[in-house]
């Protein structure tokens, strides 16, 4: 389960900035997981919910907005929606396709308090 990883790796983030900006908690973090991120996202809110106790993202608000994939179809020439890199464009019925959104995890937003 990757995601505990990557759990990590965001308190690891956020614990950061809060050691260089002076707050002391987080009471809503927003974060971004793409369609074609790779990261599911129940597992990544449940393995958030594990790490965050004891760090200032207890008790926190955590959204995580999901993207539709998109991806540019060489057959057609045009943006397409998809929702796996697998996918068929569904213009064209081609497989030649480049992702270019929706393959990010990131963080938009945090609100802190600096009690």
């Amino acid at each position: 389960m990757h995601e505990l990883s990557l759990a990590g790796g965001i308190v690891k983030l956020v614990e950061d900035a809060a050691a260089r900006d002076r707050f002391t908690r987080v009471s809503r973090l927003r974060l971004e997981a793409g369609a074609l991120s790779g990261v599911e996202v129940r597992a990544l809110r449940f393995a958030l919910d594990a790490v965050a106790p004891g760090t200032c993202l207890e008790g926190a608000q955590i959204d995580i907005d999901e993207p539709p994939g998109t991806a540019w179809c060489l057959r057609c020439a045009t943006s397409i929606t998809i929702a796996a890199r697998t996918d068929a464009c569904p213009r064209c019925g081609g497989h030649q396709i480049q992702p270019t959104g929706g393959t990010e995890l990131r963080v938009l937003d945090l609100l802190v308090h600096d009690d």
